[in-house]
């Protein structure tokens, strides 16, 4: 079998794309921001706090997690979730060097 695509690019590369990929949506955006303003581990609050549907916010959850960017837990019934602030200080990391680098002299 061939290689894929992603084959072809860095492990940070492709770490940047599967964040950016997650984070393309509104509702999960306002999942972060709503994570991050109570800065705890929340289980059922984020369903009251979204105009979506249980299952809808459960997919939304799923594909954040997946990038890494919350942590769940299992409690009792329930998965609570919180920041998981490694892939945050990896995304200030990228972006500071990025940042850094666009405030170079330009060429164009």
């Amino acid at each position: 079998m061939g290689a894929s695509k992603t084959d072809h690019f860095t492990e940070q590369q492709n770490k940047i794309a599967t964040i950016a990929k997650a984070l393309g949506h509104p509702a999960r955006i306002a999942i972060i921001e709503y994570l991050l303003k109570v800065n705890a581990c929340i289980c059922g609050d984020i369903v009251n706090e979204l105009p979506l549907a249980q299952p809808t916010v459960s997919q939304h959850l799923k594909e954040l997690k997946n990038a890494g960017l919350i942590k769940g837990n299992i409690e009792g019934t329930a998965i609570c979730y919180c920041i998981d602030e490694k892939a945050f200080e990896f995304l200030k990391d990228y972006f500071s060097n990025v940042i850094a680098t666009v405030n170079r002299p330009s060429c164009c």
